[in-house]
């Protein structure tokens, strides 16, 4: 094997098997440095043995054979850090006494559970939660998350020290939650999963409408996920929402890169599979119980794909949906996009009411949503100056390029001067005007 393909081996192999890799190590030595130390050392001697000797039949159980070989030689080295070591595992066999998998002819136990609650602990700040889960469960590194996140490698770097610092100094456990907290940590892990996803779909900033390799990491993740839950609908609601919305990625700017909204998206160039399999999903995600806020708007999503045009989606349906979703997690973003959902169903004069009563929310300040949302709504009453005032209002807080250059669009065919003052970022949820 030349050297060339040894290494496009390892990296499809690490890319595959990091999760797994890692979580097996933390969960056998109890400390996640030592897990991704021991882990890039087992690489290393994989790009060293491999171009030789071929990849293995099972690549990786000869990855992690070596890394715990290679993190016992170095506890047998430092025997202060072994002794700390100790200690966290005498912690986490209280925690969880499940004995340690030892690599063998049989499949490599999938641990990946354990580290997706551990990375997203509520204990961590969100930001620490998203990078980590990333990190370990991604196989990204460092500067590959500061990148996807537009911050300094070294502002990335910070926040991950700081968040595995938390982790080994407040003891967080390397455990899945018993079957009464897991109710409460689970929204927790997709919430981090969808804000990568969000970020994907709709890039908060930069010159590109969306960042695909984000909302494929997100999809990737939660597939995993749904893999090790199978019988948890909202894991299985939030991949169908995902499928479902990410399948008309190809549809949503033109070939300028110019953004084009659901009105004039060409619908055969949406992801017939990825529908097809979202659809799928919803019905699970909404069988067997009373339906969770992921399956709800999976359900909104599966109506916009099934509709021919704009003309004949079922609105009415799409309206009671966003109801009760209004009663299982309120927001004001549900509020926007069920204000949007009446315009279209009885007309802009009656969604352009509902949207009257948010403009003192004050989680929408700042935000680019509502003005843009109340200017095509005046737009389409034909209230012109009042609709470029919003589109104004909407430019000064927008940061995505792609954004801006419609709203200015908008705002110039109504006679303005399609300026904006600066903006500021601002990290978004559900989307105002479905794209």
């Amino acid at each position: 094997m030349d050297d060339g393909a040894a290494v496009a081996g390892v990296e499809a192999v690490f890319r595959e098997e990091h999760g797994r890799l890692l979580a097996t190590l933390v969960h056998g030595f109890g400390d996640l440095d030592l897990a991704e130390e021991v882990a890039a050392d087992a690489v290393e001697a994989a790009l060293l043995h491999w171009p030789r000797e071929g990849v293995p039949r099972r690549p990786g159980a000869w990855l992690l054979t070596t890394a715990r070989r290679k993190a016992v030689d170095r506890l047998r080295r430092d025997r202060a850090y072994a002794a700390r070591l100790a200690l966290l595992r005498a912690d986490a066999e209280r925690a969880d006494p499940a004995p340690p998998p030892t690599p063998g002819d049989d499949d490599i136990p999938d641990e990946r559970l354990r580290l997706f609650f551990a990375c997203c602990h509520p204990a961590l700040p969100m930001e620490a939660r998203t990078a980590l889960t990333l990190r370990c469960l991604g196989g990204m590194d460092t500067p590959q998350v500061a990148r996807l996140f537009m911050v300094p490698t070294a502002t990335m770097a910070q926040r991950i020290v700081r968040a595995k610092r938390k982790i080994r100094e407040a003891r967080i456990p390397f455990r899945v939650p018993a079957a009464d907290e897991l109710a409460d940590r689970l929204p927790g892990v997709l919430h981090v999963l969808y804000l990568v996803f969000t970020e994907g779909y709709a890039a908060g900033t930069g010159a590109a409408l969306q960042r695909l390799d984000l909302a494929d990491e997100a999809i990737r993740l939660t597939r995993i996920l749904l893999r090790l839950l199978p019988d948890e609908r909202e894991v299985a609601g939030l991949l169908a929402l995902m499928l479902l919305v990410d399948a008309r990625r190809d549809a949503r700017v033109d070939a300028e890169g110019a953004l084009v909204l659901l009105d004039d998206q060409d619908r055969g160039r949406w992801d017939g599979d990825r529908i097809e399999e979202g659809r799928t999903l919803v019905v699970r995600a909404l069988t067997g119980g009373p339906p969770g806020p992921y399956g709800v708007q999976a359900a909104i999503a599966a109506l916009h794909v099934e509709a021919a045009d704009v003309a004949t989606t079922d609105w009415p349906q799409i309206v009671a949906l966003y109801d009760v979703l209004d009663r299982l997690a309120p927001s004001p973003a549900v509020a926007l996009n069920r204000a949007v959902a009446v315009a279209m169903r009885d007309g802009p004069a009656a969604g352009l009411a509902l949207l009257d009563d948010l403009r003192d929310e004050p989680r929408l300040q700042g935000r680019h949503l509502l003005p843009a949302a109340r200017a095509d709504l005046l737009r389409r009453l034909g209230r012109t100056e009042e609709a470029a005032a919003e589109y104004r209002a909407a430019l000064a807080h927008v940061d995505n390029g792609v954004e801006r250059e419609f709203l200015a669009r908008r705002l110039a065919a109504l006679g303005g001067d399609g300026l904006g003052g600066t903006g500021r970022a601002e990290r978004r949820g559900d989307r105002a005007g479905d794209q």
